[in-house]
């Protein structure tokens, strides 16, 4: 198999970090692109009509798009522990979580990168990182005794785009009045699958 995906790109880590966790790095070749909204890459193209990355080219089907379908496929594939029966609700929620802050926060990147200067809008950036301080509260305030539980696919979504705030937004606080979501993250991130990982 073929996992399509940019280096810094955090959904794409959230797949490599699971690949790590579950034993199946050795079965996945990794093609680095370089792609964006308004540029989209022919080889992402060809594999997922909206554009978007990571993609997962497989040798006995279509293509595998969106980090989510993806990581349940591979979770599947290597028996299912990450998506645990006992908990599958909390655990999606808290990956949906995780996924919403990344939405916004790389939008905030697109809106200094992509879009021209005099078109930038100050307000809409700001509204995007009110969704992430909204959804960093949420978590440190109704969800630790789940991301201090077994480890499943929602500590994965947690950890990578706390990561991802700190690569691409280390000038804004996500830890301050977070703090016991901010020490669980320290402790997270020194997994070797994390450390593996970390984008440059």
């Amino acid at each position: 198999m073929k996992l399509i995906s940019a280096v810094p790109s955090p959904f794409g880590r959230k797949v490599k970090v699971l690949l790590h966790e579950t034993g199946q790095t050795d079965d996945v070749e990794i093609s680095i692109v370089a792609t964006t909204p308004v540029s989209t890459d022919a080889e992402v193209a060809a594999a997922n009509p909206v554009g978007k990355i990571p993609a997962l080219i497989r040798d006995d089907g279509p293509a595998l798009y969106d980090s989510r379908v993806i990581c349940r496929y591979l979770d599947d594939r290597a028996g299912g522990a990450m998506y645990p029966a006992a908990r599958l609700w909390e655990t999606l929620i808290l990956e949906a979580t995780a996924d919403g802050i990344l939405d916004a926060a790389i939008l905030m990147v697109y809106e200094t990168r992509v879009r021209p200067e005099e078109k930038r809008f100050e307000t809409w950036v700001e509204g995007q990182w009110s969704k992430v301080s909204r959804s960093v509260a949420a978590l440190n305030d109704r969800w630790m005794s789940h991301l201090h539980g077994p480890l499943d696919m929602s500590h994965i979504a947690v950890g990578c785009a706390l990561g991802y705030l700190d690569f691409r937004h280390p000038d804004r606080d996500w830890r301050t009045g977070n703090g016991a979501l901010a020490d669980w993250y320290e402790a997270f991130a020194e997994r070797e699958s994390m450390k593996a990982t970390v984008p440059e």
